[in-house]
């Protein structure tokens, strides 16, 4: 029991530490007080409880740009997780795909780790938690950025914003699940919901080849509602994979040799045949499907997106909206990489490989978000580190959860 205070004790100095750091003046302590530590709605917590959730138990957060959704996900009495609240995204700036360098206005998509030291009560837009890019598969990639938010306030460049009732209460969700003994939770990032009619709708974006990389831990968490055990080799995300005794895996080195719990693998195979199949069937309806949603185009458009913010921050007459680039010019050199097989100790796992992809047709150009964050953000706190090498037991833990 003592040890449970202490480390509760130690949680709430991390978060009171982050938010010192954070330099902002703006609020009072009283203010912070009352923000920081608000508790979650009653009926909320009646909801969380009818589901088998506490409010100390562990959470994962998911984000779906087109739908402008937040959910927050929490562990239950069984282990698997549940969907606790869902939010709509007040603002989030940019296109559908990922950040490439700083100013380019768009909000992040992957998979990211925060940590109590993310936390921060006295940011200058309300309350506030650093999502932990760049992450190592990022900066694998070269990609450059600070200071992205989950935030309050309203007013987005580069984060994802919700209005300060929605924020309290998902900070809220953090503080507790801290408080109760989590140590990190993660952000799963997605341009939408990966299903087979939108991974059909996307079929020919630049990005697609990226979302279908992502598309795999989305799954993994559809299959087993368990966070997905994230790692970063070859320059790409690699989910529940154990290494080889002796391996670990590094962001810019080659895949070890892995494997998966025998059950996860099946239940994935078995997954993939029934999207295949709706992913065939989505195709052939193409033509009742939504029109896709503006995407950014790589990273020479966020180069060019980064050079028109510099521009504009300095005063510059510039166009209302950024610069974008005709879909046809997009450089083979700039696509993300393919996703490649895993080696793998077992012979013969399948490996779905991706839809062919085609010329892609130019779209309009999206409404922008208004508002920078200001210098009083920079001192927040910094982004998380990714996940450690694989401690001993982890294969018996992962084996214990999903079999085989």
């Amino acid at each position: 029991m003592k040890t449970s205070f202490a480390r509760a004790g130690l949680v709430v100095a991390a978060i009171a530490l982050a938010g010192a750091l954070a330099g902002c003046t703006e609020a009072t302590l009283g203010d912070v007080s009352a923000k920081a530590t608000r508790q979650l709605p009653p009926e909320l917590v009646k909801s969380m409880r009818a589901k088998g959730m506490t409010t100390t138990s562990p959470i994962m957060v998911r984000i779906f740009k087109e739908e402008s959704k937040l959910e927050i996900w929490k562990q239950k009495d069984n282990g698997r997780y549940d969907l606790a609240a869902s939010y709509d995204i007040c603002k989030w700036s940019g296109r559908l795909g990922p950040k490439f360098t700083e100013g380019d206005r768009q909000a992040p998509e992957g998979f990211y780790t925060v940590r109590p030291h993310q936390m921060n009560p006295q940011s200058s837009y309300h309350l506030s938690f650093n999502i932990g890019f760049p992450n190592a598969y990022d900066r694998a990639h070269g990609r450059t950025g600070q200071h992205l938010m989950v935030h309050g306030a309203c007013s987005s460049a580069g984060c994802y914003s919700m209005t300060d009732e929605q924020v309290e209460q998902i900070y809220a969700f953090g503080r507790d699940a801290f408080r109760g003994g989590q140590t990190e939770f993660q952000i799963q990032a997605f341009p939408f919901r990966m299903t087979a009619a939108n991974m059909a709708r996307y079929k020919d974006d630049p990005n697609y080849e990226f979302w279908t990389m992502l598309k795999e831990g989305y799954d993994h968490f559809e299959i087993t509602r368990v966070p997905p055990k994230v790692d970063v080799c070859g320059k790409r995300y690699v989910f529940n994979r154990i290494p080889e005794p002796g391996r670990t895996f590094q962001a810019n080195a080659a895949c070890p040799v892995t494997t998966q719990p025998a059950n996860l693998e099946t239940a994935y195979r078995s997954y993939q045949k029934t999207y295949e199949a709706a992913f065939s069937a989505a195709l052939a309806g193409q033509g009742k499907t939504t029109t896709p949603s503006p995407s950014i185009a790589g990273a020479r458009e966020a180069a060019l997106v980064a050079d028109w913010s510099r521009r504009r921050a300095r005063g510059e007459k510039v166009t209302r909206e950024p610069p974008t680039l005709e879909r046809p010019q997009i450089l083979a050199s700039e696509q993300p990489a393919a996703p490649r097989p895993l080696p793998t100790a077992a012979a013969g796992l399948p490996t779905p490989a991706p839809a062919a992809r085609q010329p892609v047709p130019q779209q309009a150009a999206p409404q922008q978000a208004e508002a920078a964050s200001p210098q009083a953000e920079a001192a927040a706190a910094a982004a998380g580190q990714e996940a450690q090498p694989a401690p001993p037991g982890l294969r018996k833990r992962l084996l214990g959860m999903f079999g085989g």
